[in-house]
């Protein structure tokens, strides 16, 4: 058997097999876990070549480190990227992301059905920075263009946004971002690469919270950042991609890494700088996900689809928010961009308002009440309580939440049980 690194295409043989060139010297076929600090250089020479860019290899797991090397190497051959920056949590991943494109006095402009946590951080955290992002209604691409000028530097959205699921039109908007000269930025954290790849569809830099569907298993913390490497980071409006750097040897970002100068330069600067690194052994667990990913994601929109059904035609509920049901507004851009299903987490609303809702989830025997999405086993959550708690009533209505909005994430349990506790949950909670 050969140790070479070769150019897989097919999903489920590059979620087995990317990034990974078995160990020549043990030649485990399990990828090793990489759990060091640092590395020895050959001499001097080479150390200080490697901290100017000048080859490649391993100074500090800070920066790199061979475990997480193949994970990322998966991500960005999964997502059809040039290359990727794996960190210590999603949110680690919008922030670098962003944060190597823009600047204080630059804007955003960003869909506003977003997470909780990430409207918070632009709203908040940007803002004290001297970053401005504005918010737009995700499905008025006239206002989304109107809204951007001279200081916006990058266009964000989600896949599919948290929880209102609005389904990003990406073509459409990448055709924005292109004619006002900046990249398209998407969180495809609920999607997966097996759902959509972003960068198929126009797409310049993807991120994931790794700590979703890609782990699978509610037990590690973890983001990533996958560049397209379809940007023009010389159009004149991102002088520090082109600018020398006096600490490479008066050489820009973009003559070192060319078209994976972004992924470089998000790596050295600001995951270097702010430290966001990802544990060895949670990069492990991360590809043992990633080889199953397409085998449970199958699982999970089967039994999303059954459940949102279920809910759909039950007398106890008023309504139901998920991308596939007959004479949803969204069926067309589903069957566009989400051919293969709109992920396992949806919303619904219960007769009775906010009240019945607590009660209904407080009843909940089977499915697990915690704040995640993208396990294995079925989650339940209000996020206007919750999630988006920390948004005024106001931005929680901009970003699709209601108080009374139940969100599911659809697990891998049997069908059968799934909608036997939620039926006796609807009961207890209409209980007159």
């Amino acid at each position: 058997m050969t140790n070479k690194e070769l150019d897989f295409v097919n999903f489920d043989t590059v979620a087995l097999h990317g990034g990974q060139t078995v160990d020549p010297v043990n030649r485990s076929r399990a990828v090793p876990i990489y759990q060091t600090t640092s590395y020895l250089f050959d001499d001097t020479e080479h150390a200080a070549s490697l901290f100017k860019l000048k080859s490649q290899g391993y100074l500090y797991s800070r920066n790199a480190n061979p475990t997480i090397d193949v994970l990322e190497k998966r991500l960005a051959q999964l997502e059809n990227g040039v290359g990727a920056f794996a960190v210590s949590s999603g949110q680690a991943a919008v922030s670098i992301a962003l944060l190597t494109i823009v600047k204080a006095g630059d804007e955003i402009v960003a869909t506003n059905a977003l997470y909780g946590g990430t409207y918070t951080l632009f709203s908040k955290t940007f803002a004290r920075l001297g970053v401005k992002v504005r918010f737009v209604e995700g499905s008025d691409l006239q206002a989304i263009s109107t809204a951007i000028n001279e200081n916006t530097k990058a266009l964000f959205t989600e896949t599919i946004g948290n929880p209102s699921l609005q389904i990003a039109d990406l073509q459409a908007l990448s055709k924005i971002a292109k004619e006002h000269h900046i990249p398209l930025v998407v969180d495809n954290t609920f999607a997966t690469p097996y759902l959509i790849k972003p960068i198929n569809h126009g797409a310049d830099i993807v991120v994931h919270s790794l700590t979703k569907f890609i782990g699978g298993h509610g037990t590690s913390l973890g983001g990533a950042i996958i560049d397209g490497g379809t940007f023009d980071w010389d159009n004149g409006h991102f002088s520090e991609f082109t600018a020398p750097e006096s600490s490479l040897n008066n050489e820009s970002f973009l003559e070192i890494a060319k078209e994976k100068a972004f992924i470089v330069k998000a790596r050295y600067e600001l995951g270097h700088d702010l430290g966001a690194t990802l544990s060895p052994f949670n990069g492990w667990l991360f590809i043992q996900g990633i080889e199953t990913l397409s085998v449970r994601m199958k699982k999970h929109v089967n039994n999303a689809q059954k459940v949102a059904e279920f809910l759909n035609h039950h007398e106890l509920v008023e309504w139901v928010n998920y991308p596939t049901l007959p004479g949803d507004a969204q069926n067309s851009l589903a069957a566009r961009y989400l051919p293969k299903g709109a992920g396992s987490i949806f919303s619904f609303g219960i007769k009775g308002g906010l009240d019945a809702a607590k009660i209904f989830i407080n009843s909940l025997q089977l499915l697990s009440h915690v704040a995640n999405v993208g396990d294995a086993k079925t989650l339940v959550i209000n996020p206007a309580s919750t999630s988006h708690s920390r948004l005024s009533p106001e931005e929680q209505l901009k970003s699709g939440v209601t108080p009374e909005l139940i969100r599911l994430s659809i697990g891998l349990e049997d069908i059968e049980d799934l909608l036997a506790d939620i039926n006796q949950a609807l009961q207890q909670a209409t209980r007159k």
